[in-house]
């Protein structure tokens, strides 16, 4: 993913409690991120993914990109969306789907000009 950065691909961690599997305080997250992952990524505040909380962003995407059958919510963590340069949501992935295997949407998102 490293390779696609100069070309404009931003990934950015939302992590989320939804699922109690997050308790880490946000400085915390930040660093496991960055020791264990070697993540170079923008992470950001634990926020809600699910429920009467859902955080804005999630809820435009799950509207924009339902999971399987039409379903409307998170189903696990890891859940990845894939979002052009316009700001639209493109795809969503499945929590077990691995970043490289989206890579050919990737490309052919950053092929697309850049919106005015």
């Amino acid at each position: 993913m490293d390779q696609h950065a100069k070309r404009g691909l931003q990934v950015l961690i939302f992590p989320s409690n939804s699922f109690n599997q997050e308790h880490k305080t946000n400085p915390e997250i930040k660093e496991w991120n960055s020791k264990h992952k070697g993540a170079s990524f923008d992470v950001f505040s634990r926020i809600a993914v699910n429920g009467d909380c859902t955080h804005p962003l999630y809820a435009y995407l799950k509207h924009a990109k339902g999971g399987p059958f039409g379903v409307n919510f998170i189903k696990w963590n890891y859940t990845k969306f894939l979002i052009g340069r316009n700001g639209r949501a493109v795809k969503r992935y499945a929590p077990t789907t691995e970043p490289v295997d989206a890579e050919k949407d990737i490309e052919a998102e950053l092929a697309k000009e850049v919106p005015v």
